[in-house]
């Protein structure tokens, strides 16, 4: 069979994909038996060959959004069409090349041999698929498509969460992006406009039940709206308004699992109004993705705590004034993560990037924003306490929370893992629609790189990527609605933080010159880019220590 011969259809796209997924299952099944005592995954055996687990995760992910692209693609329930379909199978054939290409450079590491290998991925039936789907015919007819169309393919959103978006579009464009470069370039703070405008808008209280004055129903989660809304936002500016959602909905999610009645009931109304503006406090200078290493201390004195040490990388810290800080409650270091606690503090709002306060007890709070190349608006800061006393009320879970920060911290971080997704996904569509609207007007050797098949590759790509990794948050969001996907909420964060980067160079690149000067915003949006793939847990610790190990364990408990 030639590849001139095959006509691309679902069918092929779909056996190459089942193909590829049975060969991975049986690589984590004997990585996971190799790797393994007593029946139980081993993280020190597994740290002998960290590689293999980067990519094995790395593989999966590319494995899991090319398969939900797919379906999307021929959801009619979405609005989908031939844009998306052709997308979906040149995107398919792109994800079976990487992945057999992994697996190929090293077999013998993944458990395999090479006559398995080519067996079962480098079949006549398979290479016909992915020589066809490869073909450069087949992006130009992407981007001539997208071009005719007017978008990028379809978001697949329901009536209410298309409208929703269409509100904070539109928010975007008109109140958030005509500040987003000054703010980038000065390192300003945001604005109050941008601020109070979400404010009013009922945009902190979307991942907070209404029953404490949010917008999500009472009887579930609705996590489609925060993407929606966090996606907008980030397109607008990342720094300037697409992480302004993220701390209440950390907070927020931690009050749910683990707070008291009492203590839902008061803070979450303030925060769904912005009433209170959250602050997280987690990662330390010494410990980052490592939270059970968490060395601040809340030590039990009369009426409460009094907390001392260092936090850092704390998210627009200076402006909250409410503060969730993961704290050493217990003095046992036995107990690892199990003596941990989170407790709520406050402390006055402050604008600049330093700010000092003194309690009428003598207890102090100070704190100085770090430097960054990108991520500017909201700014983070390094956090100094010491004797700072919070009242025993505001220990998050009362006396039963005590020991189980951790676990109520964990909540919080699977939705801002998803958040983050989303982030990517909306820095990445702004620098796809500047890629493409800058390809049509820059003219070398007289006409319109646009017209340049190069330049059409590239735009086709970075449109697959975009609206693949789109989907598959999206379908993580439903997971996370029923209460499941927290091993998917870091697979999506992983692979949209990962691709943002390639993605948002390519657009750069596009630019030219231009691109790699402040006049157009798609510089911002490559250092902006940057940050994905370091917060909300470090690309290496989300691969080796969430991803590959719960694959593994899951292997070994089939």
């Amino acid at each position: 069979m030639t590849a001139t011969a095959v006509k691309l259809e679902k069918s092929q796209a779909e056996k190459a994909l089942s193909a590829q997924a049975a060969l991975l299952n049986e690589v984590t099944k004997r990585l996971a038996q190799k790797n393994s005592d007593n029946g139980k995954v081993s993280v020190s055996k597994m740290d002998k060959t960290q590689h293999v687990f980067y990519q094995l995760a790395w593989m999966t992910a590319q494995q899991r959004v090319a398969e939900n692209f797919i379906v999307y693609a021929w959801d009619a329930s979405k609005g989908t069409g031939e844009l998306e379909q052709k997308m979906a199978l040149t995107f398919v054939a792109e994800t079976v090349s990487n992945i057999r290409s992994e697996l190929a450079a090293r077999p013998a590491e993944y458990e395999l041999t090479y006559q398995e290998l080519f067996s079962k991925l480098f079949s006549d039936e398979i290479n016909a698929y992915v020589e066809a789907a490869s073909k450069m015919e087949n992006y130009e007819a992407i981007v001539d498509k997208i071009v005719d169309l007017g978008h990028f393919g379809a978001y697949g959103l329901s009536e209410d969460h298309e409208n929703f978006r269409g509100i904070f579009k539109d928010f975007a464009e008109n109140v958030v992006v005509p500040h987003a470069e000054h703010i980038h370039r000065h390192d300003d703070l945001i604005p109050a406009e941008i601020i109070n405008g979400l404010k009013d808008m009922g945009c902190f209280g979307l991942c907070i039940p209404e029953q404490f004055g949010g917008i999500q129903p009472d009887d579930r989660p609705d996590n489609i709206s925060m993407l929606v809304v966090t996606e907008e936002l980030s397109r607008g500016s990342l720094g300037a308004a697409g992480s302004l959602i993220t701390r209440p909905e950390i907070m927020s999610k931690a009050l749910l699992k683990g707070g008291t009645d009492e203590q839902k009931n008061k803070w979450l109304p303030l925060l769904a109004s912005g009433e209170k503006f959250a602050g997280i406090m987690v990662t330390e200078p010494n410990y980052g993705s490592d939270v059970a290493g968490v060395s601040v201390t809340a030590k039990e004195v009369d009426g409460g705590f009094v907390i001392n040490g260092v936090k850092t990388w704390c998210t627009f810290a200076g402006y909250a004034n409410l503060l969730l800080i993961l704290c050493r409650t217990e003095s046992d270091p036995s107990l690892k993560h199990r003596g941990l606690s989170i407790i709520l503090a406050e402390k006055p709002s402050f604008d600049g990037h330093e700010f000092s306060y003194k309690q009428d007890g003598g207890g102090t709070i100070q704190g100085k924003a770090i430097g960054t190349i990108g991520y500017r608006g909201m700014h983070s800061y390094e956090v100094s306490f010491e004797d700072y006393f919070v009242p025993k009320e505001n220990l998050l879970g009362g006396d039963a929370g005590r020991g189980k920060g951790f676990y109520f911290q964990m909540e919080g971080f699977a939705g801002g893992r998803i958040q983050t997704a989303a982030r990517a996904n909306g820095v990445m569509q702004a620098a796809l629609e500047a890629a493409l609207r800058y390809s049509q007007e820059r003219k070398v050797f007289a006409k319109p790189i646009y017209d340049y098949t190069l330049t059409k590759f590239k735009i086709a790509k970075m449109a697959m990527i975009v609206q693949a990794t789109r989907q598959y948050t999206n379908y993580v969001a439903t997971l996370l609605d029923n209460h499941k996907g927290q091993m998917e909420a870091t697979l999506v964060k992983l692979y949209a933080s990962k691709i943002a980067e390639w993605v948002t160079r390519e657009a750069m690149q596009i630019h030219g010159g231009m691109g790699y000067a402040e006049e157009y915003p798609v510089s911002r949006y490559f250092v902006d880019a940057r940050v994905f793939s370091i917060f909300e847990g470090a690309e290496e610790v989300m691969a080796l220590r969430v991803v590959a190990k719960d694959l593994l364990d899951q292997a070994l408990a089939s």
